[in-house]
């Protein structure tokens, strides 16, 4: 089947092309590939008889949107909790719990799991800890995971069932809320401290994985993001997706990252290096701290406000992460390694140094530092060295830069994703949302990388702006570039797949604010509508 784009915006993405405007008039696509881009003429006789001829009326095409970081499965599992995301007091996130259990009809031998809230916009500017959830039930045990994953709270029927008392000892990596100063605990965790409850509340819950995973793919589609990531694969996400896969339910190109320190080698190579039926494995993960919104992620100065000196703290020892990173470069695998404080990135650094001067270069690996929050220039000089890709959450920037500002001051704060700087040192960059921290919305991340504008209307980072041409590519071409994917994805060139989408305005002519407003129309994999606006999903 051919198809021939006309009469409308192209970009390309190609470095020939000018970094403000493309000049294709159309671009011909054959049997899932892109076969030429040029003038109209040309291609239309090219083209053969029973071409399909699709007049874009002005409307912008491109090059689909790639994901470089979230979490394909948990986007699935937490679509089966009680969403928190807009609520805004205590009183609002207890309503919505209730309202749960009593549509799910839910009973004392099951749980709940919400997910979503943020301490930091609450009335109460505080965590919604026992003595707030047992309001709604002291028997069904109840779980609330914070918007950044990182920190949670609990009733104390969940506690107890989880076996955390006034016994229980912080484990390594992670902390025990305790009411006032006896060690009972106040329902509050941070990082490691979650599993076990995680765990109790999961094995309570019953929820159809494949049914909710579709609907996940089908976000994805809607935003124009055809190729995603399964950040932190555990052993039983990735025997899930390879069913998807083996029965060829997988509508995007799915890229698993294993966390390393969790799923052995023999569990890991169940996925092929290859894509099979839409679905491949990428390397490993690595995670070296928490959250700055949440004031766990690990810096190297302390944070302002609160107990003096505190600087957050690390996931491991230093041994511990050389020696995930000598396995992952021994097996010549990338390591996409989670860093949102500068203590962490000096960490991860030092781990690549350390193997550089005993083994050799590790370019050819290109690792990954995610999130990239407060990385620091003499930081970026040496990810630059080591040819570091650096994944930021841009979206930061929008969704956290007062408090950033509140919890780093005016310097740290204003070079939260130091994106220019990044680029200017010739780092590889790329955007990612962190899904399901926050909605896949690619244009919205290239809105706050262009504009860098707070919820509040504050300008974070003036000299960290760029331009919609370098937004475009990061998560384009430069995201393919994560996936070694640069030559099959992220541009519109003759030999590459046809994975594209149609915009209803091209985000080089509409003003800057207004790039976050563009609508994707129309979603196609391999050349197949997966999505349109107007049809609505193709799934």
């Amino acid at each position: 089947m051919e198809k021939l784009f006309y009469h409308g915006k192209i970009i390309t993405m190609e470095e020939q092309c000018s970094m403000e405007e493309d000049n294709a008039e159309a671009v011909l696509i054959k049997d899932g590939v892109i076969k030429a881009v040029g003038g109209y003429n040309k291609l239309e006789e090219m083209a053969s008889d029973h071409v399909q001829k699709i007049d874009l009326h002005g409307k912008c095409l491109m090059p689909a949107f790639i994901d470089t970081h979230s979490h394909f499965v948990m986007s699935g599992k937490m679509a089966a909790c009680a969403d928190l995301s807009e609520c805004r007091c205590f009183e609002e996130i207890n309503g919505i719990l209730e309202n749960f259990i009593a549509k799910h009809h839910i009973e004392n031998t099951q749980a709940v799991l919400g997910f979503g809230y943020d301490h930091n916009s609450l009335k109460e500017n505080r965590h919604p800890d026992k003595f707030v959830l047992d309001e709604v039930s002291k028997e069904i045990p109840i779980m609330v995971l914070h918007i950044s994953g990182h920190l949670a709270c609990a009733n104390s029927r969940a506690l107890e069932l989880s076996g955390i008392s006034s016994a229980s000892v912080d484990p390594e990596g992670g902390k025990i809320g305790r009411v006032g100063n006896t060690d009972e605990p106040s329902g509050y965790v941070e990082e490691s401290a979650i599993y076990s409850l995680q765990k109790t509340v999961a094995d309570r819950m019953q929820t159809d994985s494949l049914s909710m995973l579709n609907g996940v793919q089908q976000m994805y589609l809607e935003n124009g993001i055809t190729t995603v990531q399964d950040g932190a694969s555990t052993t039983d996400d990735i025997a899930l997706l390879c069913s998807m896969s083996d029965n060829a339910l997988l509508k995007v190109d799915v890229v698993a990252y294993p966390l390393i320190n969790a799923v052995g080698k023999e569990a890991a190579q169940k996925l092929q290096t290859e894509y099979h039926n839409r679905l491949k494995w990428g390397g490993y993960k690595l995670i070296l701290d928490g959250s700055p919104q949440g004031r766990t992620a690990w810096m190297s100065e302390p944070y302002l406000g609160g107990e003096e000196g505190y600087c957050g703290y690390s996931y491991m020892t230093d041994e511990n992460v050389l020696e995930y990173v000598k396995r992952a470069c021994e097996e010549k695998k990338q390591l996409l390694t989670h860093c949102n404080g500068d203590a962490a990135s000096d960490q991860l650094l030092r781990a690549y140094e350390k193997v550089v001067s005993e083994s050799g270069p590790v370019n050819a690996l290109r690792p990954v530092m995610i999130h990239c929050q407060t990385v620091r220039n003499d930081q970026l000089d040496k990810m630059a060295a080591l040819g570091m890709i650096a994944s930021f959450f841009i979206g930061h920037v929008w969704y956290w830069g007062d408090v950033h500002m509140k919890n780093f001051g005016a310097a740290r704060g204003n070079h939260i994703s130091p994106v220019r700087d990044a680029l200017r040192r010739g780092v590889r960059v790329n955007f990612h949302q962190d899904t399901p921290v926050t909605r896949p919305d690619m244009l919205h991340s290239v809105w706050c990388a262009v504009n860098r504008i707070s919820r509040k209307g504050e300008t974070i980072g003036e000299d960290q702006k760029i331009s919609v041409y370098e937004a475009l590519r990061a998560v384009t071409l430069d995201a393919a570039y994560e996936y070694f994917e640069e030559d099959s994805k992220g541009s519109i060139k003759a030999g590459k797949r046809a994975d594209l989408i149609i915009l209803d305005k091209s985000p080089l002519e509409v003003e800057t604010m207004d790039i976050r407003n563009l609508v994707v129309v129309e979603t196609m994999k391999d050349g197949e509508t997966v999505f349109s606006r107007e049809g609505n999903s193709k799934l």
